[in-house]
Protein backbone atom coordinates (compact mmCIF):
# COMPACT_ATOMS: atom_id res chain seq x y z
CA UNK A 1 0.00 0.00 0.00
CA UNK A 2 1.56 3.67 -1.06
CA UNK A 3 1.81 6.40 1.25
CA UNK A 4 0.46 9.29 0.09
CA UNK A 5 1.24 12.57 2.23
CA UNK A 6 -1.11 15.52 1.66
CA UNK A 7 -0.30 19.15 1.35
CA UNK A 8 -3.44 21.39 1.55
CA UNK A 9 -2.74 24.63 0.35
CA UNK A 10 -4.84 28.36 1.34
CA UNK A 11 -3.32 31.40 0.42
CA UNK A 12 0.24 29.71 -0.73
CA UNK A 13 0.68 28.34 2.67
CA UNK A 14 0.38 24.50 3.84
CA UNK A 15 -2.63 24.31 6.01
CA UNK A 16 -5.44 21.43 7.34
CA UNK A 17 -8.56 21.67 7.49
CA UNK A 18 -11.49 19.91 10.09
CA UNK A 19 -13.90 18.29 7.72
CA UNK A 20 -13.41 20.48 5.27
CA UNK A 21 -14.32 23.73 7.37
CA UNK A 22 -12.94 26.69 5.98
CA UNK A 23 -13.02 28.91 9.72
CA UNK A 24 -11.40 25.63 11.44
CA UNK A 25 -7.79 25.79 9.85
CA UNK A 26 -4.10 25.59 11.00
CA UNK A 27 -1.21 26.73 9.31
CA UNK A 28 1.42 24.19 9.78
CA UNK A 29 4.21 25.89 7.05
CA UNK A 30 4.38 29.00 5.44
CA UNK A 31 6.44 27.14 2.77
CA UNK A 32 4.88 24.14 0.78
CA UNK A 33 8.14 23.43 -1.19
CA UNK A 34 9.43 22.36 2.36
CA UNK A 35 7.30 20.32 3.08
CA UNK A 36 7.71 18.67 -0.06
CA UNK A 37 11.47 17.83 0.16
CA UNK A 38 10.84 16.37 3.50
CA UNK A 39 8.85 13.97 2.71
CA UNK A 40 11.13 13.37 -0.89
CA UNK A 41 13.92 12.95 2.03
CA UNK A 42 11.84 10.50 3.74
CA UNK A 43 11.36 8.54 0.85
CA UNK A 44 8.21 8.96 0.04
CA UNK A 45 7.69 9.17 -3.69
CA UNK A 46 4.22 10.53 -4.35
CA UNK A 47 2.03 13.49 -2.66
CA UNK A 48 -1.28 14.90 -2.66
CA UNK A 49 -1.67 18.38 -3.20
CA UNK A 50 -4.58 20.23 -2.93
CA UNK A 51 -6.01 23.67 -3.88
CA UNK A 52 -8.15 24.68 -1.06
CA UNK A 53 -8.87 28.47 -2.85
CA UNK A 54 -9.31 26.84 -5.95
CA UNK A 55 -12.23 24.23 -4.47
CA UNK A 56 -13.96 26.80 -2.96
CA UNK A 57 -13.76 29.44 -5.98
CA UNK A 58 -14.21 26.65 -8.64
CA UNK A 59 -11.10 27.41 -10.51
CA UNK A 60 -7.73 26.52 -9.82
CA UNK A 61 -5.46 29.13 -7.74
CA UNK A 62 -2.36 28.03 -6.51
CA UNK A 63 -0.85 26.09 -9.53
CA UNK A 64 2.55 28.41 -8.79
CA UNK A 65 3.02 26.01 -5.85
CA UNK A 66 2.25 23.11 -7.70
CA UNK A 67 4.67 24.22 -10.52
CA UNK A 68 7.57 24.87 -7.57
CA UNK A 69 7.23 21.35 -6.29
CA UNK A 70 7.32 19.90 -9.61
CA UNK A 71 9.97 21.49 -11.01
CA UNK A 72 12.42 20.77 -7.37
CA UNK A 73 11.48 17.48 -6.30
CA UNK A 74 11.31 14.57 -7.84
CA UNK A 75 7.86 13.69 -6.46
CA UNK A 76 4.90 12.33 -8.43
CA UNK A 77 1.97 15.09 -7.74
CA UNK A 78 -1.69 14.65 -8.19
CA UNK A 79 -3.33 17.58 -7.81
CA UNK A 80 -6.88 18.84 -7.18
CA UNK A 81 -9.07 21.79 -6.33
CA UNK A 82 -11.17 24.01 -8.67
CA UNK A 83 -10.35 22.34 -12.14
CA UNK A 84 -13.80 22.82 -13.83
CA UNK A 85 -12.56 23.45 -17.30
CA UNK A 86 -9.94 22.80 -20.05
CA UNK A 87 -7.83 25.56 -19.25
CA UNK A 88 -7.97 24.63 -15.52
CA UNK A 89 -7.03 21.07 -16.76
CA UNK A 90 -4.00 22.07 -18.72
CA UNK A 91 -2.28 24.65 -16.47
CA UNK A 92 -2.57 21.69 -14.01
CA UNK A 93 -0.54 19.30 -16.31
CA UNK A 94 1.89 21.98 -17.82
CA UNK A 95 2.61 23.10 -14.51
CA UNK A 96 3.92 19.19 -13.96
CA UNK A 97 1.46 17.13 -12.28
CA UNK A 98 1.07 13.86 -12.76
CA UNK A 99 -2.44 13.32 -12.29
CA UNK A 100 -5.32 15.71 -11.94
CA UNK A 101 -7.87 15.08 -9.05
CA UNK A 102 -11.17 15.39 -10.34
CA UNK A 103 -14.48 14.86 -8.24
CA UNK A 104 -16.97 18.23 -8.75
CA UNK A 105 -16.88 18.13 -12.32
CA UNK A 106 -17.22 14.44 -12.80
CA UNK A 107 -20.56 15.23 -11.11
CA UNK A 108 -21.62 18.77 -12.78
CA UNK A 109 -20.93 17.39 -16.33
CA UNK A 110 -20.45 14.14 -16.83
CA UNK A 111 -19.89 14.77 -20.58
CA UNK A 112 -16.60 17.34 -20.08
CA UNK A 113 -14.89 14.78 -18.02
CA UNK A 114 -15.97 11.48 -20.43
CA UNK A 115 -14.23 14.39 -23.09
CA UNK A 116 -11.10 15.03 -20.67
CA UNK A 117 -10.34 11.11 -20.28
CA UNK A 118 -10.48 10.51 -24.31
CA UNK A 119 -8.52 13.12 -25.05
CA UNK A 120 -5.69 12.97 -22.17
CA UNK A 121 -5.89 9.36 -21.24
CA UNK A 122 -7.84 7.84 -18.01
CA UNK A 123 -4.55 6.99 -16.46
CA UNK A 124 -3.80 10.69 -16.17
CA UNK A 125 -6.85 11.35 -13.60
CA UNK A 126 -7.69 10.63 -9.81
CA UNK A 127 -11.18 10.64 -9.41
CA UNK A 128 -12.03 11.89 -6.05
CA UNK A 129 -15.15 10.83 -3.90
CA UNK A 130 -15.52 12.75 -0.87
CA UNK A 131 -18.58 11.53 1.09
CA UNK A 132 -21.22 12.02 3.61
CA UNK A 133 -22.89 9.50 5.22
CA UNK A 134 -22.34 7.65 1.73
CA UNK A 135 -23.26 10.34 -0.34
CA UNK A 136 -21.06 12.61 -2.23
CA UNK A 137 -19.76 16.35 -1.29
CA UNK A 138 -18.66 18.48 -4.50
CA UNK A 139 -16.88 21.77 -4.15
CA UNK A 140 -14.65 21.59 -1.59
CA UNK A 141 -17.02 19.70 0.12
CA UNK A 142 -19.20 22.98 0.63
CA UNK A 143 -22.43 21.28 -1.77
CA UNK A 144 -24.00 17.67 -1.00
CA UNK A 145 -25.49 15.59 -3.44
CA UNK A 146 -27.83 12.88 -3.11
CA UNK A 147 -25.31 10.35 -5.22
CA UNK A 148 -24.70 7.56 -3.70
CA UNK A 149 -20.60 6.71 -3.70
CA UNK A 150 -21.16 2.80 -4.53
CA UNK A 151 -23.06 4.30 -7.83
CA UNK A 152 -20.55 7.20 -8.23
CA UNK A 153 -17.51 5.07 -8.33
CA UNK A 154 -18.60 2.09 -10.40
CA UNK A 155 -20.14 4.80 -13.22
CA UNK A 156 -16.87 6.21 -13.04
CA UNK A 157 -14.88 3.12 -13.56
CA UNK A 158 -16.85 2.13 -16.70
CA UNK A 159 -15.49 4.91 -17.78
CA UNK A 160 -11.84 3.55 -17.89
CA UNK A 161 -11.22 5.33 -14.50
CA UNK A 162 -8.13 3.41 -13.00
CA UNK A 163 -7.82 4.87 -9.82
CA UNK A 164 -10.67 6.67 -6.79
CA UNK A 165 -9.46 7.83 -3.42
CA UNK A 166 -12.35 8.00 -1.10
CA UNK A 167 -12.83 10.67 1.75
CA UNK A 168 -15.06 10.69 4.51
CA UNK A 169 -15.53 14.45 5.80
CA UNK A 170 -17.10 13.36 9.08
CA UNK A 171 -13.70 11.36 9.52
CA UNK A 172 -11.81 14.29 8.13
CA UNK A 173 -9.00 16.00 10.69
CA UNK A 174 -10.09 14.41 13.74
CA UNK A 175 -7.59 11.69 14.32
CA UNK A 176 -10.27 9.11 14.87
CA UNK A 177 -9.39 6.61 12.89
CA UNK A 178 -10.47 6.10 8.74
CA UNK A 179 -13.81 4.21 7.74
CA UNK A 180 -12.20 1.17 7.14
CA UNK A 181 -16.18 -0.27 7.03
CA UNK A 182 -16.98 2.00 3.99
CA UNK A 183 -13.71 1.34 2.15
CA UNK A 184 -14.59 -2.40 2.87
CA UNK A 185 -18.17 -2.30 1.06
CA UNK A 186 -16.61 -0.53 -1.42
CA UNK A 187 -13.79 -3.27 -2.15
CA UNK A 188 -16.90 -5.80 -1.80
CA UNK A 189 -18.39 -4.32 -4.84
CA UNK A 190 -15.48 -3.75 -6.67
CA UNK A 191 -12.95 -6.22 -5.90
CA UNK A 192 -10.06 -5.41 -8.09
CA UNK A 193 -10.41 -1.59 -8.13
CA UNK A 194 -7.24 0.67 -7.02
CA UNK A 195 -8.71 2.96 -4.27
CA UNK A 196 -7.21 5.12 -1.92
CA UNK A 197 -8.12 5.82 1.68
CA UNK A 198 -8.28 9.51 2.62
CA UNK A 199 -9.23 10.61 6.35
CA UNK A 200 -8.90 10.14 9.87
CA UNK A 201 -5.35 7.78 9.86
CA UNK A 202 -3.54 8.36 13.47
CA UNK A 203 -1.70 6.02 13.48
CA UNK A 204 0.47 3.13 11.85
CA UNK A 205 -2.01 0.85 13.35
CA UNK A 206 -4.94 2.59 11.19
CA UNK A 207 -2.44 2.37 8.14
CA UNK A 208 -2.12 -1.59 9.11
CA UNK A 209 -6.00 -2.07 8.45
CA UNK A 210 -6.31 -0.20 5.47
CA UNK A 211 -3.77 -2.38 3.82
CA UNK A 212 -5.37 -5.31 5.07
CA UNK A 213 -8.66 -4.48 3.90
CA UNK A 214 -7.31 -4.04 0.22
CA UNK A 215 -6.66 -0.49 -0.16
CA UNK A 216 -4.21 0.35 -2.87
CA UNK A 217 -2.98 3.80 -1.13
CA UNK A 218 -3.43 5.84 2.23
CA UNK A 219 -4.00 9.76 1.71
CA UNK A 220 -1.95 10.76 5.03
CA UNK A 221 -2.22 14.05 6.09
CA UNK A 222 -3.21 15.98 10.10
CA UNK A 223 -1.67 13.07 11.34
CA UNK A 224 1.93 13.71 9.85
CA UNK A 225 1.37 17.03 11.28
CA UNK A 226 0.56 16.34 14.44
CA UNK A 227 3.58 14.04 14.66
CA UNK A 228 1.02 11.45 15.51
CA UNK A 229 2.76 9.46 12.67
CA UNK A 230 6.79 9.72 11.79
CA UNK A 231 7.94 10.22 8.79
CA UNK A 232 10.50 7.65 10.08
CA UNK A 233 7.62 5.28 10.88
CA UNK A 234 6.18 6.23 6.74
CA UNK A 235 9.56 5.00 5.40
CA UNK A 236 9.81 1.63 7.56
CA UNK A 237 5.83 0.56 6.38
CA UNK A 238 6.81 1.86 2.69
Amino acid sequence: MQIIPAIDIINGKCVRLTQGDYTRQTIYNEDPLEVALRFEEAGLSRIHLVDLDGARDKRVRNWKVLESLASRTGLAIDFGGGITSEEDLRVVFDSGAMYATIGSIAVKNEFEFGKWLLIHGAGRFLLGADVRDEKIAIHGWTEDTQIDVIDFIGSNLAKGVSQVFCTDISKDGKLEGPSTPLYKKILDKYPTMNLIASGGVSSLRDLELLRDTGCSGAIVGKAIYENKISLKQLRSFN
